[in-house]
């Protein structure tokens, strides 16, 4: 991949993405991760080769991608702006969701960290919340796949229901008397659209996962606990 980084125009929990010519983007990994930035070019170009929405790839190196760029508000953004399309948003999540659990995993060489639970059944993201996705002008986009995996059925559900109901989030001021509620129903009809029986099988997994990563806050880990009491599920911590 040659040229020097552009323009920094983002900045997420891992990364840093570079403007790199027109409509392209270079997503940098601030910290070594031998082998992540060709991961996450196989499995992206597999699911567009299946039809899944995500960007195109067009090269990487060592811990870059050089990436399509995609223009649009995420899912949280609208969501927070327009609060009253939470149902179709909802929809648009689950459809993903069940768009994702069915491309086909053959010939794909990716890991398979659930193995010793369960068996290793579709692609996930692990990851795939409204703050993920890219509302472009031609349809949803899915970014973001440093977590993808080979997993069980119903986790990549299961991981999104929990992180959705327990994440922390700033609302706008004119929109946090009713944040709650809003919440609930997007979670309600997410995980009811994405597969409910599935993902509660996969729940305590999930938690599990969330109350493991260094980056969850107490109040949130708190808030995960109370997800798996309200749904008698056992936790793993």
């Amino acid at each position: 991949m040659d040229g020097d980084d552009g323009q920094l125009i983002g900045r997420g929990r891992a990364c840093d993405v570079y403007a790199a010519g027109p409509r392209r983007v270079r997503r940098r990994y601030r910290e070594p991760h031998p082998g992540l930035a060709a991961r996450e070019f196989t499995v992206m170009r597999h699911l567009a080769e299946h039809g899944f929405p995500v960007p195109a790839v067009f090269d990487h190196a060592d811990d870059t991608i050089e990436m399509e760029r995609v223009e649009g508000p995420t899912m949280l953004a609208r969501l927070a702006a327009r609060p009253w399309e939470v149902d179709r948003l909802a929809n648009v999540l689950a459809l993903l969701h069940r768009r994702l659990a069915a491309v086909p995993v053959a010939g794909l060489d990716l890991v398979a960290p659930f193995t010793p639970f369960a068996p290793a059944e579709c692609v996930a993201h692990l990851d795939l919340h409204p703050d993920n996705v890219i509302l472009a002008p031609g349809g949803p986009v899915v970014i973001d796949w440093t977590n993808a995996c080979l997993a069980p059925a119903g986790l990549d559900v299961a991981a999104t229901w929990v992180v959705t109901s327990t994440g922390d989030v700033a609302a706008p001021p004119w929109v946090a008397p009713v944040a709650g509620a809003i919440r609930r129903r997007f979670v309600g009809r997410f995980v009811d659209g994405a597969g409910r029986d599935d993902a509660r099988n996969r729940l305590a997994l999930a938690g599990a996962r969330r109350l493991d990563d260094p980056h969850t806050s107490p109040a949130e880990a708190d808030r995960v606990r109370a997800l798996m009491v309200r749904e008698g599920v056992r936790s793993a911590r």
